[in-house]
């Protein structure tokens, strides 16, 4: 990638100026871009009001039982992006409950449906808009009372996964990494790749394994490793190692990845993100 070149003196300004493009160093542009993508207070809004117009139709499917809703992706995990803002809500129904969960699953879609919202039926989540925001929803049985293991429905095989939201997010919070994952976030949506989040957090903590750079270089590790590596490596859910998360993508998917990566590597930084 060509270094943009470095900002001139510009002298004081009496009124705040933002500087074109071309005139910001490589780390002022990304952290220009982080700026401009973070999630304020009054963005958080509409996550609390979909929040709240979801709940009759949770509580409908709930039948009365206790279930937990919590935040489960970006913004529990400090990735979220104001452009790309989404919702994932995890739904952890108590242990005792005797209901298989592909059939959960099948009456949360149901129970959405009829409370007047358009479904969309996705691996372990379901899908779906209100207003602006993309909405997941995953719904998970609690495994047993003194863990936060969940099983969750895995549409893709018809068959049940076991996992940890929790631990999840304590990786991606734990890890130091979310500025990168926030651009890289923003590189994936602006071209279009299938590329699920967590995956894609840990492609980009693994590439960064022991390297201590500015932002510019390690953006620029990641998408080498896209690159070179991407394509036959393993992944595996870190709460429950059968859970191969490099197979929820299809080796067509992951070319793309690996093409649009080194398009990124050999074009501009405007190109890369906008």
């Amino acid at each position: 990638m060509p270094h943009i070149p470095a900002a001139p003196y510009l002298g004081t300004a009496l009124i705040p100026f933002r500087k074109p493009a071309h005139l910001m160093t490589l780390e002022e542009y990304l952290r220009d871009i982080l700026g401009r993508e973070t999630v304020l207070l009054g963005i958080l809004a509409p996550v609390e009001r979909a929040y709240a117009n979801l709940m009759p139709a949770i509580s409908c499917w709930a039948n009365g039982n206790a279930v937990l809703v919590t935040p489960s992706g970006s913004f529990a995990k400090g990735t979220a992006n104001c452009s790309g803002t989404d919702l994932d809500l995890f739904l952890s129904i108590p242990a005792d409950v005797s209901t298989p969960m592909a059939e959960a699953y099948r009456l949360l879609a149901v129970q959405l449906r009829n409370h007047g919202y358009t479904t969309k039926l996705q691996n372990v989540s379901i899908g779906m808009t209100l207003g602006n925001l993309s909405i997941d929803l995953v719904p998970g049985r609690l495994q047993n009372p003194f863990s936060a293991d969940h099983t969750v429905f895995h549409r893709r095989t018809s068959s049940w996964r076991k996992t940890n939201i929790a631990r999840h997010i304590e990786i991606v919070r734990g890890s130091g990494r979310q500025d990168v994952i926030r651009l890289l976030k923003l590189w994936r949506n602006q071209n279009g790749l299938e590329f699920p989040s967590f995956y894609l957090e840990l492609v980009t903590i693994r590439a960064l394994q022991g390297a201590d750079f500015a932002l510019a270089d390690n953006v620029r590790i990641v998408l080498q490793y896209l690159a070179d590596t991407f394509v036959t490596a393993r992944f595996v859910d870190p709460a429950n190692t059968a859970n191969i998360l490099s197979d929820d993508l299809t080796v067509a998917q992951k070319l793309r990845v690996r093409a649009q990566a080194k398009r990124a590597l050999e074009g501009s930084w405007t190109s890369f993100v906008n």
